[in-house]
């Protein structure tokens, strides 16, 4: 049975047309981070704490060299091969070996994508049959429901434990393979938690895939970003599994590139082959100018991460003091990585319903929890990646709304 999810648009009275349109589209729902940014734009003076949207700029090497392209590249206004420009694969080959310690083939073994969005979407339409059944995290990425569900997969949900920080339960994790399970989708660190797996959770990840034979998909956009001088591990480098994993990444966050639309996958050479299929039935190529973007990024653009996750770091200890000044509304798990913290709602409010008074009450927006998985009920998102004034004065408005919200109820 699919997970019943709701739409904020559906509840605030948008229609969609049923005749006509496929069984396949009908089931899903718009992404609930969608959605809230779409509702907020027809609200005046709303603070959004719903996108993941850094405030900073791409990096201003990247910028100024770009310009110098447009201007003087006369291949920068025509299709890029659709596996990607090689100076790129290149570029990010080079990026694998120094972080991850792997030798990769830029030619066979690198595929660049429209964003990762792209890239896990091809991955999971190009291994996922009707009615094989895909792993993911409760509570996990929506949009990865949607794209498992667009491949007329099942998403079966692995819930994650909150109160040990969100972490993996490797037993619930096993008591979900079946027969039908093809593939496990990974985000980490995850998102919405901030949670981040560790390298013993992934060695046995590993084990539990090649043992049942089910691929391994992950999505590591926030790789950068982890707090507390703890280590990102990536499960690309247990070398035992590279046959049966399809990597995928992004510049959006690490290198604040989110319009750009650019990312890339890692996999072996005969499964890139495949994706190619879908990826030129999907995209073709991605945009040629953010091609050249990403590898000026990668060659110009690394001094400034460094300096984004310091600032990040504040941000998440901001609101983390905010939050505490809430007891009586949110508890919360302190996120390990991401720009994401995932509360949960204290008072027994439902969270879509809680989510869209706030938007239109406090004019604030924020994402419920019941969007990222069955586990994600009674729970929002925030994200902590708007500058600390913004974070504050959000804050300001909840804690104003819930002290009125509190006083009208005793009266």
């Amino acid at each position: 049975m699919a997970y019943p999810r709701q739409s904020a648009l559906e509840l605030s009275g948008f229609k969609m047309r049923q005749a006509g349109i496929s069984k396949r589209v009908k089931k899903l729902t718009v992404s609930a981070i969608k959605e809230m940014m779409h509702l907020a734009q027809g609200i005046p003076g709303v603070i959004s704490l719903a996108q993941g949207t850094p405030t900073f700029l791409t990096p201003h090497s990247v910028r100024f060299e770009l310009g110098q392209e447009l201007m003087n590249n006369p291949q920068i206004g025509k299709y890029a091969p659709f596996a990607g420009l090689p100076v790129l694969k290149s570029a990010i080959a080079s990026k694998l070996k120094r972080q991850h310690g792997i030798k990769v083939n830029s030619d066979t073994e690198i595929l660049v994508t429209v964003g990762a969005m792209e890239a896990v979407a091809a991955a999971i339409l190009t291994v996922v049959d009707p009615k094989d059944e895909v792993l993911i995290f409760s509570p996990g990425f929506p949009s990865h429901i949607m794209q498992i569900e667009l491949a007329e997969g099942r998403p079966i949900f692995i819930p994650l434990n909150e109160a040990a920080g969100w972490t993996l339960d490797l037993a619930a994790f096993k008591n979900k393979i079946s027969a039908r399970t093809k593939a496990v989708v990974i985000c980490n660190p995850n998102n919405p938690t901030g949670s981040l797996l560790t390298e013993q959770d992934l060695r046995s990840i590993a084990v539990l895939a090649k043992k049942n034979g089910f691929w391994i998909i992950t999505d590591e956009p926030y790789d950068f970003l982890v707090y507390d001088r703890k280590a990102h591990f990536s499960i690309l480098q247990i070398s035992e599994i590279r046959n049966q994993l399809i990597a995928c990444y992004s510049f959006s966050k690490e290198y604040a590139m989110s319009g750009f639309r650019v990312g890339y996958i890692y996999a072996a050479a005969d499964v890139v082959n495949q994706m190619l299929k879908v990826h030129d039935a999907l995209a073709l190529a991605a945009a040629t100018p953010s091609q050249y973007a990403a590898t000026l990024a990668l060659t110009h653009g690394t001094r400034e991460v460094s300096y984004f996750v310091k600032e990040f770091a504040k941000r998440r200890a901001l609101i983390c003091r905010r939050l505490d000044q809430l007891p009586d509304l949110f508890s919360y798990q302190t996120p390990a990585g991401t720009y994401y913290i995932f509360v949960k709602i204290i008072p027994p409010f439902e969270d879509y319903q809680f989510a869209l008074d706030m938007l239109k009450e406090a004019k604030v927006a924020a994402v419920p929890g019941s969007a990222f998985g069955p586990t994600g009920k009674r729970h929002l998102r925030f994200c902590f990646a708007q500058t600390e004034d913004v974070i504050n004065e959000a804050f300001n408005r909840i804690e104003k709304w819930w002290s009125n919200k509190k006083m009208s109820k005793s009266k």
